[in-house]
């Protein structure tokens, strides 16, 4: 009996430490966003799982994100993402207001970019032009920034 605790003590432990280091390196997406053309306000990111709201609707997504600019980029990161299709959308957030600022016809006034350097031709990048697999573990991706 004695053994029995000893040997589900030890299984509890060892979980603990499967679990922190899990947690420590973690499976994440890095995305390097680059060619800001100032450092006013931030960029804001957001991680989808599916073509719905991809890109323009930040609430569909699974996950969003933002990070400060230094020198023309940004970093913004995704963590405990499981392994799965992603689209990342991402903005040049100047005015800090929160939203993507556009003029008259719908056209963002501010930098947009997507995963893959996805552009559209008349509108918006589609999801499936934007679409990557992730398999888990780190992964890095830079997107290019665009000023239309």
């Amino acid at each position: 009996m004695r053994r029995a605790f000893l040997a589900l003590g030890l299984a509890a432990a060892l979980a603990g430490l499967v679990s922190i280091s899990t947690a420590e390196t973690g499976d994440r997406i890095k995305v390097d966003v680059v060619g800001l053309h100032s450092a006013d306000g931030d960029v804001k990111c957001a991680l989808f799982n599916s073509a719905e709201g991809f890109p323009a609707d930040s609430s569909k997504a699974i996950k969003t994100t933002s990070g400060p600019i230094h020198d023309g980029t940004a970093e913004c990161d995704f963590d405990r993402v499981p392994a799965g299709e992603y689209g990342i959308a991402v903005y040049h957030d100047e005015n800090s207001n929160g939203k993507l600022d556009r003029n008259f016809v719908g056209m963002p006034k501010e930098g947009v970019g997507a995963s893959n350097d996805a552009a559209g031709s008349f509108g918006p990048p589609r999801f499936d032009d934007a679409r990557f697999t992730y398999s888990g573990g780190v992964k890095a991706v830079t997107i290019h920034i665009r000023y239309l």
